[in-house]
């Protein structure tokens, strides 16, 4: 798709309201800094989504942050939060407003990568100021998600209708204990699944400890130190045996094909109540310095909705692509197209005509991430 052929087809959407698939509004607000006054602007992005009381007020909040990959690589030396992690000041904003909204209790997760410690001591050395996050709001706390984390069990939770890899997935109890569940994802593109962004983020849900490399054959490794490749990406070996196993262990054994099929099924398993993509400042090219010919980019926007798949759309759009483009087009150049695969099992609708932008319109917005500065 041209520069030119996707600004007709945002002209040619209008604020519809949708036939068939789930569909919510979004909002786009321009936001050029981490240092200005970052509540606020959320809370009148929030406002324009009907108000976030109306979702939080006397609940449990989970939200998954994006912390892919160690700490210890950076790129161009940048902080983390600059280019491929949560911005510390971003969730540090986002406590403080769900507590101002009635939240009882904040949560922040993530499997963090290669470790089985304490979450807190992960973001120490990540470069973000915990002292801050837990100043911000007075029932604020912290789970590492790639094992138990001093739970007792792990909670099974069943795809709808079966899956399309696994039929269940076996999570930390954070997951299921909760009320609301928020992505708080980066503007990023994926060099596997094409962009990654609030449903992408939530692949990070998986426990390294049974869909690890070095998970356990027959029960979980509570103290994983690797990643998910095998198991997730490429199909080499199963998850442990204490987890469901793979409906079809004959079926493509391809990334671009299971990746995408495991993120739509997980957002169809562990739906995600608000959506917030950070646009501020990321890179383009890939989801981290791992990944050659990265930029660093400021589009300078925040995207936050209700529906995952409406909102990733909309973020899509403001990258530059289209949300509905099948494999073989960027940025779905090697893989199937996540955001449709999570349209089809029922989660939201990728038709832009059919989803209502409230505050910058998406051509306002644009910021074309193949481009080169």
């Amino acid at each position: 798709m041209t520069r030119r052929e996707l600004m007709v087809l945002i002209a040619a959407a209008p604020l519809a309201r949708p036939k068939e698939a789930p569909t919510a509004p979004v909002s786009i607000a321009r936001c050029r800094t981490y240092d200005g006054d970052l509540a606020g602007g959320l809370s009148t992005m929030f406002d324009q989504l009907g108000g976030l009381g109306r979702i939080v007020k006397n609940k449990t909040v989970t939200i998954k942050v994006n912390l892919t990959g160690s700490p210890g690589l950076r790129f161009q030396g940048k902080p983390l939060g600059l280019t491929h992690y949560t911005h510390p000041k971003m969730a540090g904003a986002m406590a403080y407003l769900l507590e101002r909204s009635g939240a009882r209790r904040v949560r922040f997760v993530e499997s963090c990568w290669a470790s089985s410690g304490p979450m807190e001591e992960y973001l120490l050395d990540s470069g973000w100021n915990v002292r801050m996050l837990f100043g911000a709001a007075k029932n604020v706390e912290f789970v590492n998600t790639n094992g138990l984390g001093g739970a007792k069990r792990y909670a099974r939770l069943r795809v709808p209708n079966g899956g399309s890899i696994f039929p269940a997935f076996d999570l930390n109890p954070a997951y299921e204990d909760t009320d609301v569940f928020m992505s708080l994802a980066k503007l990023k593109n994926h060099a596997t699944c094409g962009v990654t962004l609030s449903m992408k983020n939530c692949f990070g849900i998986t426990p390294a400890s049974i869909y690890g490399d070095d998970s356990g054959v027959h029960e979980p490794n509570e103290s994983p130190t690797k990643g998910r490749g095998a198991v997730c990406h490429f199909g080499k070996r199963g998850p442990s045996k204490s987890a469901p196993q793979e409906n079809d262990p004959a079926s493509n054994r391809h990334p671009g094909y299971r990746m995408p099929r495991i993120v739509a099924d997980l957002a169809a398993t562990r739906p995600i109540d608000i959506a917030l993509i950070d646009g501020i400042e990321t890179i383009a090219g890939g989801e981290g310095p791992w990944i050659q010919g990265l930029r660093s980019v400021q589009p300078g926007v925040l995207i936050a909705g209700t529906n995952a798949t409406t909102t990733d759309s909309v973020a899509t759009a403001v990258m530059g692509y289209d949300p509905r483009a099948p494999k073989g087009t960027a940025p779905f150049v090697d893989c199937d197209n996540s955001l449709r695969l999570a349209e089809a099992r029922g989660v939201g609708t990728t038709d832009l005509k059919n989803i209502e932008v409230r505050g910058l319109s998406i051509r306002e917005a644009l910021f074309p991430f193949s481009a080169r500065a």
